[in-house]
């Protein structure tokens, strides 16, 4: 079976764990470490707050070329950068052939 996990700072990712999901504290210092972790352990799906995985850009572009595990980007409590929502397009353009969500 399939695990999920979120990453992120205490508040942006505490309240997962009401879903059911394991809940990753981490910040800049030890997010790779935590990252590497999480793989480890057979996550199938890390959720990393946009802030957190802008510390460690060439780690989640170097995942994004596999299948498991999923990587995916979400806003934390202090924003939105859009990161995430264009990591969403561009794996929609690339399973479509086309960009759909404009």
């Amino acid at each position: 079976m399939y695990k999920v996990a979120v990453m992120g700072d205490k508040d942006s990712v505490e309240g997962f764990k009401a879903i059911g999901m394991h809940a990753v504290v981490a910040d800049k210092d030890n997010a790779l470490a935590k990252l590497r972790e999480l793989v480890e352990l057979n996550y199938a799906a890390i959720f990393i707050t946009e802030e957190l995985a802008s510390c460690i850009p060439e780690v989640i572009q170097k995942y994004k070329e596999k299948t498991i595990p999923a990587i995916i980007l979400i806003p934390g409590l202090k924003g939105n950068t859009g990161e995430g929502m264009r990591n969403i397009g561009e794996l929609v353009k690339n399973a479509v052939g086309a960009d759909i969500l404009g």
